[in-house]
């Protein structure tokens, strides 16, 4: 026989695990039960119902056992009167020697019994049931009847002093009724005894009892089970609903609820279709909003290409001979000239953008160790970082990191993501750190600089959106590279991540498959400053999947404050942003 370990054995930890299930078990459960209508329904109707009937059966077999012994107290006080006339009959003028009373006590315990022998005004007395007399003498020792000796103390003084009286009691451990009544005769007093056994009442008594309880028991699953059906009756258009509802939430903006049934599911129907038809005029009129922005910002952009392309060639003329200008024409050609860089970098950026909202860009990966573009990325930046007094400190692991990704569309994520620190790092250093596992990689850039405000979050990938306006740049951006940043990552099937805090400094994560199309879950790189460890990110089931934003131009479009953890965007509650 093998014994198992006893409680006193088991590790604190292994208990802590069943309790840990159970507490879970019994949140499902909870959720599910203030979720589900019909369960509910169910429940509680089969548990009021259990106790109505519980209630009316207890009353009802109380009254009915009451109704019992009632009618066998009022059999046996007029049985007991009976015998004691046969008693008084019977032993008038009997002689008082003990051996012939023993004889007349014996013929009249015979006759009274056996009710075959009573006259017939006691022919009634079989109906009563069964019973055992005893007969006691009041002047003698005599004691005639086989059940003498379980006659209660009491009965026998209350029946000696004159009275007819009763008394429950148990008779060898059956429960009997035992009645007393006197018979008095010219030479002496007689205690007469009937002692009916109530086995056959209690027999009774459980018949009724064990009836109640089946009876009450498929009256209230009866009753639950209607309270199923008229629920189920509510309850399914409340599904159809709901089904139709999820259709519709799915892109079947043609699905729509029958108007059929009873006039309240006709009236539901009407109303859920009447918004189903809203609700698609006015995605209509977005998505023909939405185009007609877009291909005005398309077309915009590259009809601009012409004339910036001409005062481009005539601004480098000038700039090529500005010596020759006077000084203030000097000046503004100089000025003409940066203004006019900064004009194409953001035309190309409206270009870029105007591609994505039309959902027509494209991802060329191919094989890379990421190491050589964050070298290159941090090369092109370190005279901008130079001139801020910035000090660019890079970590990166000394094996290859080698991963499938568009080369060009990295490097503007490392290059907006390290001018954007530059600019806010307030002459401390900006920390580029690399970490990979076996299926993703993870690069932060952290600057040690004004950090983020509470509710920023949500906001630091909108387009044209800036904390401070009248922040001094050093690079001229043009509020659109963390926009498109956003948007290359996830071009990639990856996050990028903002996180920190006033004083604090802010970091970026980039975390990107190694492999192309794979599944981003979690990233080596914790995203806060100071945490250690993994940090999972965005939860992927979310229903407000930025998959389903990426065509429609809404990409980090979250109002601040707001509560929302899409792919690529902190929770701002917890996390700033610039």
């Amino acid at each position: 026989m093998t014994i198992g370990p006893t409680p006193a054995t088991s590790s604190p930890r292994r208990r802590a695990v069943p309790l840990r299930l159970q507490g879970s078990r019994l949140r499902a459960a909870l959720s599910f039960w203030s979720r589900s209508l019909l369960l509910r329904v169910a429940v509680l109707t089969l548990f009021f119902s259990t106790l109505a009937m519980f209630g009316v059966g207890l009353v009802l077999q109380q009254q009915i056992t009451k109704g019992l012994l009632v009618t066998r107290q009022n059999v046996a006080l007029a049985e007991v009167e009976k015998a004691a006339q046969t008693v008084q009959s019977d032993l008038q003028g009997a002689d008082a020697d003990p051996s012939s009373l023993a004889r007349a006590l014996g013929l009249t315990l015979q006759k009274l019994g056996n009710p075959a022998l009573v006259n017939e005004s006691n022919a009634t007395a079989s109906n009563s049931g069964a019973f055992d007399p005893v007969i006691i003498p009041a002047d003698s020792s005599l004691t005639v009847g086989p059940l003498a000796a379980d006659v209660p103390a009491d009965l026998k003084a209350s029946v000696l002093e004159g009275n007819v009286a009763y008394q429950y009691t148990t008779v060898r451990n059956v429960p009997a009724l035992v009645v007393g009544s006197p018979a008095s005769t010219s030479t002496d007093t007689f205690s007469v005894f009937l002692i009916f056994s109530l086995a056959a009442d209690q027999a009774t008594a459980a018949v009724v009892r064990n009836t109640l309880l089946l009876g009450g028991a498929g009256l209230a699953l009866a009753l639950a089970l209607i309270a199923v059906l008229v629920a189920l009756q509510v309850v399914r258009p409340v599904r159809r609903a709901a089904a139709v509802a999820q259709r519709l939430a799915a892109g079947d903006l043609a699905e729509r609820m029958p108007v059929k049934g009873p006039i309240e599911l006709t009236a539901l129907a009407r109303s859920f279709n009447g918004m189903a038809d809203a609700i698609r005029a006015q995605i209509r009129q977005l998505e023909e909003f939405g185009s007609l922005q877009r291909r005005f910002t398309s077309d915009v952009s590259h009809e601009l290409r012409t004339p910036v392309t001409t005062v481009r060639m005539a601004a480098d003329l000038l700039y090529d001979s500005r010596e020759d200008l006077p000084a203030h024409l000097g000046r503004s050609t100089e000025l003409l000239v940066a203004e006019l860089d900064r004009f194409e970098t953001l035309l190309a950026d409206l270009l870029e953008i105007s591609r994505y909202d039309a959902g027509m860009a494209e991802l060329s990966a191919e094989k890379v160790d990421i190491r050589g573009v964050i070298a290159s990325c941090i090369a092109a930046s370190e005279p901008i970082a130079a001139n801020a007094g910035v000090k660019i400190r890079r970590t990166l692991p000394p094996k290859p990191v080698v991963a499938e990704i568009d080369s060009r569309r990295v490097e503007r994520i490392l290059r907006n993501l390290l001018n954007n620190a530059i600019d806010h790092a307030d002459g401390s250093t900006v920390d580029v750190e690399l970490v990979s596992d076996s299926d993703v990689l993870a690069i932060t850039v952290t600057d040690h600089g004004v950090g983020l405000k509470p509710g920023e979050a949500g906001l630091v990938f909108n387009r044209f959106w800036r904390a401070d306006p009248s922040r001094q740049r050093q690079t001229g951006g043009t509020g659109l590279g963390l926009a498109i940043s956003l948007e290359d990552a996830r071009l990639h099937g990856g996050w990028l991540q903002a996180s920190g805090g006033p004083g604090q400094g802010a970091r970026f994560r980039l975390t990107l498959p190694l492999v192309a199309g794979a599944l981003v879950e979690s990233s080596p790189l914790p995203l806060r400053i100071g945490d250690e460890g993994d940090d999972a990110g965005p939860d992927a089931s979310d229903p407000m999947d930025n998959r389903d934003w990426n065509h429609h131009g809404l990409a980090g479009a979250l109002p601040a404050g707001g509560t929302i953890n899409w792919p690529g965007v902190l929770d701002a509650k917890d996390e700033g942003a610039r």
